[in-house]
């Protein structure tokens, strides 16, 4: 058995609430009814910290990330309080992110949030088509992307991220490609390109949109892909590209399976405890939360067994294309890796993953088909 040691420490805050709910969405967000109860929620965020922080004496947090919903309903005032509240723990060099819808983003904003510790925003574009925006329920437009892109040059940031979807209803591989032209021409640091899925329990799927078909999407994908490459984003993970040093910190620590605080409805955590690996999912209706938060009845608790530990490695690992060496694995799962000999044998004799050396990585028909690859190492497959 190999040695569990602590890895990297992230914090994930989440704030639940958006201005309506997108067709798509399935996270835990609820459209506001009302006024935003922000005194009430970052008091409960702020008690959820405090208990949170008592776990991980000695431990730097080395990023934050301000998740939601929409975060910029949330004032500068309430982010600063809850970084304040890290105290020590908070790395000097920590990076600090805020998901940004654009349509709630008020002139000076980004000043303020950048007054207030955070170094990083996420801006969430999705497209710059304004037909495909209606169909997809987002409360912005075109104009109003380039808007905050301005704001947030303004504010003297020059690390943020759009997100972008592809497979929109009726979109064609030309409009793909012009939302990533569109996107690349407002000078992002990084660029997150992912599908359109219809999730259970959103009102598309219950309503299916007439989607492209899988050769299309697939066609969408590949010529993407090369377009951003010959832009200068390397992709580094199935959905994520990125500037030379601009990968996302905080999620390059979910893949490498380190560890993060959750605070919030519904956030969840992973900490590496002595010897076992817990697993923390608080409170998701934001009242009931607010209600309970900071105390044990505020969340539930369970250890990750050693074949659990192998399959969540596996599962976030094997998203990055560089995939992960044997020390990585040993020390983040304190398993040996002949534990996963038998499926990463299958994974190279199906030509889903390679080997250089110690470093396993997804082979390009392994990235295509990703899924099945990660359904190797589920328990009961090994």
């Amino acid at each position: 058995m190999a040695s569990l040691r602590n890895p990297p420490l992230s914090l994930y805050v989440h704030l639940p609430w958006c201005v309506k709910k997108c067709p798509y969405c399935d996270f835990n967000s609820h459209p506001l009814r009302g006024g935003l109860p922000e005194p009430e929620y970052l008091a409960a965020l702020l008690r959820d910290l405090d208990e949170e922080l008592a776990r991980i004496p000695g431990r730097a947090i080395e990023t934050v990330f301000f998740g939601g919903g929409t975060p910029s309903l949330f004032s500068a005032d309430a982010i600063g309080r809850v970084l304040d509240a890290t105290g020590g723990h908070l790395a000097g060099d920590a990076e600090i992110t805020l998901e940004a819808n654009p349509g709630t983003v008020e002139h000076g904003a980004f000043a303020a949030y950048r007054a207030a510790g955070v170094n990083r925003l996420s801006l969430g574009a999705q497209s710059f088509d304004a037909a495909a925006l209606t169909r997809l329920g987002r409360i912005h437009g075109p104009d109003e992307i380039a808007l905050a892109v301005g704001e947030i040059d303004a504010a003297g940031f020059d690390n943020f991220n759009l997100d972008l979807m592809y497979g929109l209803p009726d979109q064609t591989l030309a409009g793909a490609l012009d939302d990533i032209e569109r996107a690349v021409a407002l000078k992002p640091a990084h660029i997150s390109h992912y599908q359109l899925t219809l999730e259970p329990q959103t009102a598309f799927a219950r309503r299916p949109p007439p989607l492209p078909d899988d050769d299309a999407i697939w066609e969408m994908q590949r010529t993407c892909q090369a377009a951003l490459a010959n832009a200068g984003f390397r992709q580094y993970e199935t959905s994520a590209y990125a500037r030379s040093g601009r990968q996302c910190r905080h999620n390059l620590n979910y893949w490498q399976y380190g560890d993060y605080l959750g605070i919030g409805a519904g956030a969840h955590g992973k900490l590496t405890h002595g010897p076992e690996v817990l697993r923390r999912a608080k409170l998701r209706h934001p009242t009931r939360y607010r209600g309970a938060a900071g105390h044990a009845k505020a969340f539930t608790e369970n250890a990750v067994d050693g074949d659990d530990r192998v399959f969540e490695f596996m599962l976030n690992a094997l998203r990055l294309n560089a995939g992960f060496d044997r020390t990585l694995f040993e020390s983040r799962t304190g398993c040996d890796l002949a534990r996963a000999e038998a499926p990463l044998a299958l994974a190279m004799d199906k030509g889903l993953l390679a080997r250089d050396g110690e470093r396993y990585y997804p082979t390009d028909r392994g990235r295509a088909w990703l899924n099945d690859l990660q359904a190797l190492f589920l328990p009961e497959a090994a």
